[in-house]
């Protein structure tokens, strides 16, 4: 007699990716290697990112649940805000005047809100670090599934699964962190980027003659064809996967206070492009500030992570090497006075 399961299918839930919660509905349940799963379906997002779960990352609908959801929102908003300001920035406010104080916070605020579980809660960039052991294909779409076999490099030959055992209120604990290292020369254009926009009150030229998409393009080009690399899968996923991240981080998390009315601006004139055809390497390079913290919680372990590592590292080198032609203070223009008034 098949067990009963504690949810049916198409009703709706709560489930966990990471440390947050987020609405979902049950498709279909199966009970495999003696573990309750479900296939869900995440409110708002395309079908190709259904997945199947273990019964311990999905709660029932409650009042006490949907609160758990709001404490974690804010609890991994609190923490993620730590690591957001560019290097030197902090430093650097602190020998302003004190009159600058307020306008400070806000920009923190606004630059930094809390995020939308809709709009980040699938984690891009893993397929890519586990798909490159020769002969296996890249995974169709980006982001791992909990409890699914990966491979390894070729030179290791052990497949790997991840813990769907794992529960819920350990995950924060369990992490593995995922630092990026940004070279010296990016973490100074960040300090001038924030002090163009912020105290100089320019705006970038938009839209850009090199946009997100063309540099990311132009990456695996460069790699495929001058360095003749043999993992031109992998660079495929790494390069989409930035791209989508950039897209569902943009509008809530890499701008300041002071872009807002111009992102508004190019929502109205551009409603069908994604960002990653609008902006460029600047609003790019913001991405690394904060990408680390949320690949944190793809449930990679170190090796994975290693390799990961290894293709965004060697990316930011590639920015670096271009950085003549990629970040240039000409691409920031004066806001209008009329802009100025609206925005501040």
């Amino acid at each position: 007699m098949a067990p009963k399961m504690k949810f049916e299918n198409g009703e709706k839930l709560l489930c966990f990716h990471g440390p947050m919660l987020y609405e979902a509905k049950a498709v279909k349940a199966r009970l495999k290697e003696k573990v309750t799963q479900y296939l869900v379906h995440y409110s708002g997002w395309n079908k190709n990112w259904d997945e199947w779960v273990p019964e311990s990352r999905v709660l029932k609908i409650t009042e006490v649940n949907l609160q758990k959801q709001k404490d974690l929102e804010k609890e991994h908003a609190a923490t993620a805000g730590k690591l957001r300001k560019p290097t030197g920035v902090k430093k650097k406010e602190k020998e302003k005047e004190k009159e600058k104080d307020k306008e400070k916070e806000d920009d923190k605020k606004d630059v930094h809100p809390a995020e939308h579980p809709k709009k980040i809660g699938r984690p891009p960039l893993v397929a890519a670090a586990l798909a490159e052991e020769k002969g296996t294909p890249t995974a169709s779409r980006i982001g791992s599934r909990a409890g699914t076999p990966v491979s390894e490099p070729a030179a290791k030959k052990k497949r790997v699964k991840l813990d769907i055992s794992l529960d819920p209120d350990d995950i924060f604990t369990s992490k593995t962190n995922i630092h990026i290292n940004l070279p010296l020369e990016l973490k100074t254009w960040l300090v001038d980027d924030w002090d163009i926009v912020t105290r100089q009150n320019k705006l970038f030229n938009l839209p850009t003659a090199n946009t997100v998409g063309q540099i990311l393009d132009s990456y695996v080009r460069y790699k495929t064809i001058k360095e003749k690399t043999t993992h031109k899968e992998a660079l495929v996923e790494v390069a989409r996967g930035i791209k989508d991240y950039f897209n569902a981080l943009l509008g809530k998390h890499l701008l300041y206070k002071f872009e807002r009315p111009q992102y508004s601006e190019v929502l109205t004139k551009y409603p069908d492009l994604p960002m990653s055809e609008i902006y460029g390497a600047t609003h790019l390079l913001r991405l690394f500030v904060h990408l680390g913290s949320y690949l944190t919680y793809t449930g990679l372990d170190e090796k994975a992570v290693q390799l990961l590592l290894t293709h965004i590292h060697d990316f930011l080198k590639y920015l670096t090497h271009n950085s003549s032609s990629l970040f240039d203070i000409e691409d920031f223009v004066v806001a209008s006075p009329e802009y100025q008034r609206k925005a501040l």
